[in-house]
């Protein structure tokens, strides 16, 4: 992942009035720690007061463990799309065949395989998970209930986060869904999710 899939969402929140910013990672030769210092010196070096946050599946464990290692970094709300907070079932699965481990690198690490640090502070940050259960996931096994394909919707669950919005649409789905993208404009302006807006939105 290079940060251009999210293109599209980005041009949809910068219809909303906001300016979209792409922080690229190496999600396998760093680990999380390593990626979330970058963060905390990507958003430093913008010299912005203040800045919102949108991660998607691993990148929203990153933005998690940010928050938690760099608890003044100037953000104000932040939305997680499909993020395994509470480990990934389909990487589990998958690492018990060694070849596999090189395929996630550094990312298991209190990442994908569990142990993900949370903030102490959850007040501001949305959660939407995906329950369209199409994609390589459903290969692999084990995500049983919901799910978008790849992330079982109770590995999404962030207890003392401010909103946990649930639409129909695959894990892919979460940056392209037009209806996602209202939600996150939503969150972002108010803090909580709309019931108004619809839950799958046109891919």
């Amino acid at each position: 992942m290079t940060g251009h899939e999210l293109g599209l969402l980005g041009r949809r929140l910068a219809s909303c009035g906001y300016k979209p910013l792409r922080f690229p990672y190496p999600d396998l030769r760093a680990s999380i720690a390593d990626n979330a210092r970058r963060l905390n010196q990507f958003l430093r070096d913008q010299q912005l007061e203040s800045a919102n946050l949108v991660g998607h599946s691993l990148g929203g464990i990153v933005v998690l463990r940010a928050l938690h290692d760099f608890p003044d970094m100037p953000v104000a709300r932040t939305v997680l799309l499909g993020s395994p907070v509470r480990g990934s079932t389909v990487t589990r699965r998958l690492v018990s065949f060694p070849p596999a481990t090189r395929i996630f690198g550094k990312s298991l690490e209190q990442g994908l395989a569990g142990n993900v640090r949370i903030p102490r502070n959850l007040d501001n940050i949305g959660m939407i998970a995906g329950t369209r259960p199409v994609g390589f996931g459903r290969l692999v096994g084990g995500l049983d209930g919901p799910s978008d394909g790849a992330v079982a919707v109770t590995e999404t669950e962030l207890p003392g986060g401010a909103a946990w919005l649930q639409v129909r649409t695959t894990h892919i789905g979460l940056v392209i869904s037009r209806g996602v993208a209202l939600q996150i404009c939503h969150f972002l302006e108010n803090g909580r999710f709309s019931p108004t807006i619809t839950r799958s939105g046109p891919l």
